[in-house]
């Protein structure tokens, strides 16, 4: 379980909108939270689901925790697992993969 930087930023990460069950649909939703990479990323409200990594807190500036996107890859390719054509293993979907 990840501790978020700020209480701003555990509601932003945690939004649930009652219009929009897709948080790139919303345009109330700002920031997304990657659990599996420990991610961080400002939504692109442009009909996708573009994001732009960012390092700090919007609100409060604390540096948030770094990104863990390499470590994942390296780790699927340590297993011989390529995720752009191979089934992702059920413990790398999510956070799960950093507690082993």
């Amino acid at each position: 379980m990840v501790e978020h930087s700020c209480e701003s930023m555990v509601r932003q990460v945690t939004w649930e909108c009652d219009q929009h069950a897709d948080p790139f649909d919303c345009p109330d939703a700002l920031i997304t939270f990657n659990e599996r990479f420990i991610e961080y990323g400002l939504i692109i409200h442009d009909g996708g689901t573009s994001v732009i990594v960012i390092s700090y807190c919007p609100w409060c500036g604390m540096r948030l925790t770094e990104s863990r996107r390499d470590r994942w890859f390296d780790a699927l390719e340590a297993l011989g697992v390529d995720p752009s054509t191979d089934e992702i293993p059920t413990e790398y979907q999510d956070g799960r993969w950093l507690q082993s």
